[in-house]
């Protein structure tokens, strides 16, 4: 487990810090901020970087699931957290 998570919105945040508290230990529930469970969730031992390594990835669309760091699957779930 991560021993710390820091954030620090510069007072610009909208929500309270202990809802973002809350949605961290959230987070720990939907699979865990541990790089194994990064590197699990985003498919990141699948050899898909010689796509990426050619030309970058800005700017383009992805093909298939050569960019799984821009997937937005858990925005719904961080703010079902968050509103809790």
């Amino acid at each position: 487990k991560p021993l710390s998570l820091y954030v620090d919105t510069h007072e610009t945040g909208t929500v309270g810090d202990d809802k973002i508290e809350a949605a961290i230990m959230a987070i720990g529930k939907l699979g865990g901020l541990t790089p194994r469970a990064i590197r699990t969730h985003l498919g990141l031992n699948k050899p898909i970087y010689r796509q990426t390594a050619a030309y970058g990835h800005f700017g383009r669309k992805p093909v298939g699931d050569s960019f799984p760091w821009e997937r937005t699957d858990l925005v719904d779930d961080l703010k079902a957290a968050l509103a809790a």
